[in-house]
């Protein structure tokens, strides 16, 4: 698997079609869930991509401080079904988690997940601070990653 990270104004046209293709079949299609994807908020974050063979497989958005939450963030995590049960999804998370220190420092990181997949934020050291909430119609949960378990 070959990793690249690029802020947005480095992303080559093909790679931003490839991950919003990406972005799409997961969270619009498979997840059946009609939303405004291009938010506005890709362009001042970092993205980190990864490959094999040639094909987007797994892709994260890395959201400096104060663009949705005080602290840094990482969103729109999203793996291809094709390498699904490999766990790629924890090491995106882990290759996310490192980035997100190096690029803004080591802050406490906050981020909306799917509440079905709080176990899984828990396990990479991710906390509950909110109640579940509906984001379009699909239930989420806020949650931090302090400093100390970096």
């Amino acid at each position: 698997m070959q990793w690249t990270l690029k802020r947005f104004d480095e992303l080559t046209p093909e790679e931003l079609y490839t991950l919003l293709r990406l972005r799409t079949e997961v969270f619009v299609v498979e997840q059946q869930c009609i939303f405004q994807d291009m938010d506005d908020k890709d362009q001042p974050c970092y993205h980190l991509m990864g490959w094999e063979e040639n094909r987007l497989v797994a892709y994260t958005r890395l959201v400096p401080p104060g663009i949705i939450y005080t602290e840094p963030s990482i969103g729109r995590v999203v793996s291809s079904p094709l390498v699904r049960g490999r766990g790629i999804g924890r090491i995106l998370m882990e290759k996310s988690i490192a980035q997100t220190n190096l690029l803004f420092g080591p802050l406490p990181i906050r981020i909306g997940a799917q509440v079905y997949l709080q176990a899984f934020y828990t396990g990479l050291g991710f906390s509950p601070v909110s109640e579940p909430y509906l984001e379009d119609g699909i239930p989420h949960i806020e949650m931090v990653r302090d400093i100390e378990k970096v």
